[in-house]
């Protein structure tokens, strides 16, 4: 058992990450492994729901791992590995699949939502199109935080259902067979301030299902030109300006330091600032704080890096807890 708490983080390979994410989950990610003995995981049978390209899912399996490892993770001090490469997860997802209700289900966030979806666009089967990979994901959910027997789970307030089953189901388990064995019943740890709301180019909060993402590793070129384009309106430079209704400067504050953002608010809000002046300097503080990651997640990507030796000894370190956990499961069920 770990001598401190267990953090862990799980990343879906939809896409290649965003600055939002960068923010609002990698950077706190990596600051609690200074504290906990912290696993990170690439959720790709997740991802198996929606992505449909093999070819895609090998690319952003890749990416995710490259990127945290790019933005400073350690894999000596913290474990990083494929869900994929942990079969006892699925084992102990069929386990758990047998003491969840199917009223649990009924309620998950997700499943609700398609058939909103569906009851919207006048669609007579609540159900159509629906899979059962995307009905039964809050349980392999709630088996990758409890097989690495995980006291702590990084959540978005609108995610923390996921935590709340998990606890849910490790607790009927609990009750029907903890003469046996007991899971741990996690916790979410949830976001403070307004990183994990970052503004994407529209305004809203960054996104890829808005397409007002800024990718984190965008050429040094093509961000420039992603920057320049944010929307902004038509006041003169020498005109006041209020720093708290602009992107860019929303943007500014979680990439310059504190001397620069209460500079560059007295200017605009004084006048004599335009709008251009300010994106070049989004631009350079964004540029000068990823280009040495961007640098070495283009090494990692390339083949024969060593971003697989790192995967595998990540899979390795995780399935010896993961082993332990479930052979106690079958023990418990009367299966061992």
């Amino acid at each position: 058992m770990a001598a401190t708490k267990t953090y862990l983080t799980g990343v879906k390979p939809t896409g290649e990450p965003h600055l939002g994410n960068y923010l609002g989950a990698i950077k706190p990610a990596l600051e609690a492994a200074r504290e906990y003995d912290a696993f990170y995981f690439i959720a790709d049978y997740h991802a198996l729901t929606t992505v449909r390209d093999p070819e895609a899912m090998r690319h952003n399996i890749r990416s995710v791992a490259a990127t945290w490892l790019a933005c400073g993770l350690d894999p000596e001090r913290t474990v990083l590995y494929r869900q994929s490469d942990i079969p006892e997860t699925f084992e102990l997802t069929w386990i758990l699949s047998c003491v969840t209700g199917k009223g649990l289900m009924n309620r998950a966030h997700a499943y609700k939502a398609a058939r909103d979806r569906n009851a919207a666009a006048g669609v007579t089967d609540l159900d159509a199109g629906i899979n059962m990979g995307l009905y039964n994901y809050p349980i392999l959910m709630a088996v990758d935080i409890l097989i690495m027997e995980t006291d702590l789970v990084p959540v978005g307030r609108d995610q923390a259902q996921h935590v709340e089953y998990a606890a849910d189901i490790a607790g009927s388990f609990n009750h029907l067979f903890g003469d046996g064995y007991t899971f741990r019943i996690p916790q979410g740890v949830f976001p403070e301030g307004d990183a994990s709301v970052l503004p994407g180019i529209d305004g809203r909060k960054m996104s890829k299902s808005y397409d007002n993402h800024i990718p984190l590793f965008l050429p040094e070129n093509k961000l420039k030109k992603l920057i320049r384009r944010i929307p902004t309106d038509s006041t003169p430079v020498e005109a006041p300006k209020d720093p708290d209704s602009s992107v860019v400067f929303q943007l500014l504050t979680h990439f310059a330091d504190a001397e620069q953002i209460a500079e560059t608010r007295k200017r605009l809000e004084a006048g004599g600032m335009g709008w251009g002046e300010l994106k070049n300097d989004l631009f350079e503080a964004i540029n000068t704080e990823i280009a040495p990651m961007r640098e070495r997640y283009e090494e990692l990507m390339t083949s024969g890096s060593e971003l697989d030796d790192v995967l595998a000894e990540g899979a390795r370190r995780a399935r010896e807890r993961a082993q332990r956990v479930l052979a106690q499961v079958r023990a418990a069920i009367g299966i061992d």
